[in-house]
């Protein structure tokens, strides 16, 4: 075997991106519970790529066969249904991870100096993985997935100029047809998946170039021993992946409960109208995107005015983006001079707790009717126009809150 190593190592870097990347990559060794989720959202990624290449095996991107050919995996196919659930499934938890390791990075200031390119990369990552669950979400065929395509790209006709172009680029036709398929199935199972492959690398060669945060938000970097290793760092391998095992396994437990017991999570993860063929005559009730996009529809339907003779539609196309593409900047907007949340102040505590408690009330409420009353004899529109403003006051103010909130001294070392 070191025969086989030295000649392997002679022509590859094999030892060498081992040590650098796990047996002598120094975490802080005082990583907690929200540390799982970054391994966990890699997992996933696999776990969706391997269950995607066998769905494709019987898929067909055909608007005559497409709903058929799923039938035919679920009913037909040896464990078929076992692939496609883990898929569909896997879409949703992919989404959950990800939020949560979003979540972490507000928690410990993340995305500070030196880590904004990390979070940059993260935050083009969170668009890409947007963009494959959409595309994929048109490829059951079902009637949720087709009027949802027709209304999303429609809403690419609001961007000035090209927008109209890039629609019935999109689309590949003048309405959402057999092209759109093709066309979302090529994006979907080659193109997205390359992007995201190699924007996750990238994301992981620029976390190991800096080094990782910690809940204490403390450089390990400036405290080393004689040896060079950090004193508050320990081996990624084995002590880490011995630790991440641990939260695998819990994340599988709940995975597989989910997949076997509960894979539609009553309409949350597969919609009813999604077990019905597409049909351009028969209008679902309530067109609506799954969980993970309602935030940000609600969002767009905030809109219901115009002003400066620009129509509703477009400062709703305006406001959804917006909500996106803010988080680029939260490097910049954050100006407190500590990191983590242990240290920081009640103002900001407050502004994430309203923050947070705004992005899940967005998300029940896309799922409801504007004009229904779900609170307090209140039209779910005022609602979802009130939690819009706090949702864009978290960015909006964070200069003014981070900056004057009273924050505690740091440590110099890791607490534990």
């Amino acid at each position: 075997m070191q025969t086989l190593l030295a000649w392997i190592d002679e022509r590859f870097p094999l030892t060498k991106v081992w040590k650098e990347h796990l047996a002598e990559y120094y975490a802080p060794k005082n990583f907690n519970f929200w540390y799982y989720f970054g391994s966990l959202a890699l997992l996933v990624l696999v776990m969706q790529i391997v269950t995607g290449i066998f769905l494709t095996m019987h898929y067909k991107p055909d608007t005559a066969l497409a709903f058929a050919s799923v039938e035919y995996i679920m009913r037909d196919v040896d464990w078929g249904w076992l692939i496609r659930y883990m898929h569909s499934t896997g879409a949703s938890f992919f989404f959950i991870v990800v939020y949560l390791h979003m979540f972490r990075a507000l928690l410990y200031g993340s995305y500070q100096k030196p880590r904004e390119l990390i979070w940059l990369i993260g935050v083009v990552i969170f668009v890409a993985l947007m963009a494959e669950a959409f595309t994929g979400y048109l490829l059951p065929w079902g009637n949720m997935s087709y009027w949802g395509a027709q209304v999303i790209i429609s809403l690419f006709d609001a961007i000035p100029v090209v927008g109209p172009t890039l629609s019935e680029w999109l689309r590949g036709d003048f309405v959402v047809s057999d092209a759109t398929l093709n066309r979302f199935f090529a994006f979907h199972v080659s193109a997205i998946p390359l992007i995201l492959v190699a924007l996750v690398f990238v994301h992981i060669v620029a976390l190991h170039k800096v080094g990782s945060n910690n809940p204490d938000g403390v450089e390990i970097k400036k405290k080393k021993g004689p040896d060079g290793i950090p004193l508050d760092g320990i081996p990624f391998h084995p002590y880490y992946t011995v630790k991440d095992i641990v939260g695998v396994t819990v994340f599988l437990m709940l995975f597989a409960a989910v997949m076997f017991f509960a894979p539609e999570l009553w309409g949350w993860f597969l919609e009813p109208d999604n077990f019905v063929p597409a049909n351009n005559l028969l209008t679902p009730p309530e067109i609506v995107p799954l969980w993970y996009f309602t935030p940000y529809y609600s969002i767009l339907r905030a809109s219901v005015y115009n002003f400066f003779w620009i129509d509703a539609k477009i400062w709703g196309v305006i406001f959804m983006w917006l909500s996106i593409l803010l988080f680029f900047f939260i490097p910049w907007l954050d100006r407190s001079p500590v990191k983590s949340i242990r240290y920081r102040g009640g103002k900001y505590k407050t502004a994430l707790a309203i923050f947070v408690v705004s992005f899940i009330v967005l998300g029940y409420l896309g799922t409801k009717s504007p004009e229904v009353v779900s609170f307090f004899w209140v039209k779910n529109v005022y609602w979802v126009q009130a939690f819009t403003v706090l949702y864009f006051a978290f960015f909006f103010l964070m200069p003014w809150y981070t900056k004057y909130d009273k924050t505690k001294p740091v440590p110099e070392r890791v607490t534990g």
